[in-house]
C-alpha cells in the first residue's frame, strides 16, 4: 500500500481511545472497556493460559500470548508459533490488509481424517515495523474453533470478519455489530 493510501486509511477512524463515547458500556470491577484501547493498537503480553481446540483436540496452548488492543474491538490474542501445532496448518490463498499491522495470511486446519477447516487462523508474516512483535504469531477465530483464556471459553467478535476474543473482562459495544463501520 502506498504511504498516502496508508495515511488516509489510518486517518479515517473517528474514535482513537482518547475519550470513551457516551454509548460505551462502563466497565465494572476487573473489566476493560474496548473504548479505552488506543488506535493505533497496542501490543500487550498476557501471561494467562490460552488454549485452542478442535473437537477437544489441542491445536495450541501457551502462557506467552500477545494481546493486540484496538479501540472498539475486543482483544485479539496472538500465539507464538512454537506453542501451536503448525504441522497441521495449511496456508490459504488470499490475504487482507490491516492499515496498522500489514498484510494478513490465512490458515486452514487439517483434521485427523484429512479434511481442511478453512480460514480458522491468520498471521502477519511481514508486519509493518510497529507490529514486528507479532511476526508469524498466529491468531484463531473463536467462531470457528474453541478458544479459551484461562478456563473461560471465548466468544467471537460480531460481524464474521474481525477476530476479536470476547471474554467477560471486556465490555463494548464492539466493532462488527450493525452500523459500526466507521468505528
Amino acid at each position: 500500500m502506498h504511504e498516502d493510501d496508508l495515511a488516509r486509511a489510518r486517518a479515517k477512524w473517528r474514535f482513537r481511545g482518547d475519550d470513551r463515547p457516551e454509548f460505551a458500556i462502563a466497565p465494572g470491577p476487573g473489566q476493560e472497556s474496548v473504548w479505552d484501547y488506543p488506535r493505533p493498537p497496542r501490543i500487550v503480553a498476557d501471561p494467562r493460559e490460552v488454549r485452542v481446540l478442535y473437537n477437544d483436540s489441542p491445536i495450541a496452548n501457551t502462557v506467552n500470548a500477545l494481546r493486540v488492543l484496538e479501540t472498539a474491538s475486543p482483544p485479539v490474542f496472538y500465539l507464538p508459533p512454537g506453542d501451536v501445532d503448525t504441522d497441521r496448518l495449511r496456508r490459504e490463498r488470499g490475504s487482507s490488509l490491516c492499515e496498522w499491522k500489514g498484510a494478513a495470511a490465512y490458515w486452514s486446519w487439517v483434521t485427523d481424517d484429512g479434511h481442511a477447516l478453512s480460514n480458522v487462523a491468520w498471521s502477519y508474516p511481514r508486519p509493518f515495523r510497529e507490529f514486528e512483535a507479532i511476526r508469524d504469531y498466529i491468531s484463531f477465530y473463536p467462531a470457528r474453533l474453541a478458544c479459551y483464556v484461562g478456563s473461560e471459553r471465548v466468544g467471537p467478535q460480531p460481524g464474521g470478519f474481525y477476530g476479536g476474543w470476547v471474554t467477560s473482562d471486556v465490555v463494548g459495544p464492539f466493532k462488527g455489530e450493525p452500523g459500526t463501520g466507521g468505528w
